[in-house]
């Protein structure tokens, strides 16, 4: 998969797909595709995964795009001004993203579902939900926050509080 993510104020990521590539979008995230990329919509986990994941904040179904020829093609965006970033499933691990910060992904075995604050009175009181999106597999996930990203990676040990409401993802080993 290429892609490139371009844009200042609101960012949008250009995806081309090889024959046979798969990509799951949030609801909405489409703005253009190209003549023969096959989608439909999916509910993936049934019914109990549509449920928990409109408590997340998210779409109870997903948009799933494949490539029927080489070189198709598909840009998204989110709904609102901001930026998109990157996560390394392979390098970085599975990712959980707050409400509305998922926007696509793509890769091998990629598995996308619900996930439960580790902390309840700091997710409901702090702006960020009780249920987050966890996406799994070996790929890339897209990433969209309002405003700007500041990347922090934390040593073994070291801590640092923050505002759940400024939280767009984190690694799921982040307590």
């Amino acid at each position: 998969m290429n892609y490139t993510i371009d844009g200042t104020v609101a960012q949008s990521a250009h995806l081309e797909l090889a024959k046979g590539e798969i990509v799951w979008a949030t609801k909405g995230a489409i703005i253009a595709y190209a003549k023969g990329l096959k989608w439909d919509v999916r509910v993936p986990g049934g019914l109990g995964g549509a449920f928990k994941r409109s408590l997340s904040g998210e779409g109870i179904a997903l948009t799933r795009m494949e490539a029927t020829d080489g070189g198709q093609s598909v840009t998204l965006s989110a709904n609102a001004p901001g930026h998109i970033e990157t996560w390394n499933l392979d390098a970085d691990g599975p990712v959980l993203t707050t409400r509305g910060a998922f926007l696509a992904a793509w890769g091998e075995e990629i598995n996308i579902t619900v996930a439960v604050a580790r902390r309840p009175g700091a997710a409901i009181f702090g702006g960020v939900g009780l249920i987050l999106q966890r996406i799994e597999g070996r790929g890339t996930v897209l990433i969209h926050g309002r405003g700007d990203f500041r990347k922090t990676e934390l040593q073994d040990r070291e801590e640092i509080r923050m505002s759940t409401g400024n939280l767009a993802a984190f690694s799921e080993d982040v307590d």
